[in-house]
């Protein structure tokens, strides 16, 4: 028997390499409306959250009425060069091993609905999540409702799912729900930031994570 029944996993960061195309978009957004750009760390640390959370925590000193603006020039530029990004090496075989194997797998994304529909579309992954979670309709992480929701779809208890991600959002969501997190850092945020969190594992590459998985998953 699969010791995790659920494996949920973040997105943008832990199975596609997008963390620099974010930060990039989020940087020429503010460009656009001459607002001074946040440090590539600061823009990397808010990857993973929803966009209005996201965009609040970079710039906490604008003005709220021009988050929209500047939300608007952040998808002109992260969907102009979308199209470009890929799957991390070695993450097609991965998830398709562990659906294959019989796990349940779930994504929980700080991505809108269409965002991620569209990557889905675009990695070929689709057909391998039975269910998936967006910032858009749920409340953003680190608040546990993905994670809840995902595991009332499946009547999968908090002992047997398994949060994998790149930021310390994911972990601490994985904390606020109750259920075991495994940290990957090759993605957004630093080792030390994510191992602090006290993860079951921290891997330093896909190689590392399908390792781990084929191991204790």
């Amino acid at each position: 028997m699969n010791r995790f029944e659920l494996i949920v996993f973040d997105w943008d960061g832990t199975l596609m390499d997008s963390a620099g195309a974010i930060v990039a978009a989020i940087q020429a957004a503010c460009r656009d409306l001459d607002v001074e750009p946040p440090s590539d760390a600061r823009a990397r640390h808010i990857i993973g959250l929803g966009l209005n959370d996201a965009l609040a925590n970079a710039l906490p000193d604008l003005q709220p009425a021009r988050y929209r603006a500047l939300a608007e020039r952040y998808r002109y530029h992260y969907l102009a060069g979308d199209g470009e990004l890929s799957l991390f090496e070695g993450i097609e075989a991965l998830v398709a091993g562990l659906a294959a194997s019989g796990h349940r797998l779930g994504v929980a994304t700080g991505k809108s609905r269409n965002g991620l529909d569209r990557a889905l579309a675009a990695s070929g992954l689709a057909g391998c999540f039975q269910a998936t979670r967006c910032a858009d309709e749920c409340h953003s992480k680190p608040h546990p409702q993905m994670l809840h929701e995902l595991m009332d779809e499946f009547a999968v208890p908090a002992a047997r799912t398994l949060m994998i991600g790149d930021t310390t959002h994911d972990l601490k969501m994985a904390q606020n729900a109750g259920v075991g997190a495994l940290a990957v850092a090759y993605g957004a945020h630093p080792r030390a930031e994510l191992v602090a969190e006290q993860p079951l594992y921290c891997a330093g590459s896909v190689a590392e994570l399908q390792a781990w998985l084929s191991r204790h998953a």
